[in-house]
């Protein structure tokens, strides 16, 4: 388990996943629940310079929706807009306990939105081979 001031990493899960052309979209919840997998080791090891264990968060949306949760990576369904719910789960983080955050994403706008919140960033590339 994660201490409360530890790094909680929010993890795009459609952006992350759709940054590969791997055939991802014949099967988009397959594809969330192989980022999920792949992102256990990285609970435990850390990314993009902050050290492990971290708590770790994929947002899913849409046709991905239905992925569980798996021990070291919680999974959070956004009922509409995922973007929106990484921007509150980090807005929530800041505001409850000034933990420090870091997002994976490529999308510009939502690394805009966060790093306005003191998020830090990393690219789909952070999480891709541990």
């Amino acid at each position: 388990m994660t201490s409360a001031r530890s790094v909680l990493v929010v993890v795009d899960a459609a952006n992350v996943v759709g940054s590969v052309p791997d055939g991802w979209w014949r099967d988009r919840r397959a594809a969330a629940e192989r980022l999920r997998d792949r992102l256990v080791g990285f609970a435990a090891a850390g990314v993009a310079g902050h050290a492990g264990p971290v708590e770790m968060v994929l947002v899913v949306e849409g046709r991905a929706r239905g992925v569980e949760a798996v021990p070291g990576v919680g999974v959070v369904a956004a009922p509409g807009s995922g973007d929106d719910l990484v921007v509150e789960l980090v807005r929530e983080a800041r505001d409850t306990t000034g933990r420090p955050c870091l997002v994976v994403t490529a999308d510009r706008e939502l690394r805009r939105r966060v790093a306005e919140l003191g998020a830090d960033c990393a690219g789909p590339s952070a999480v891709r081979d541990l």
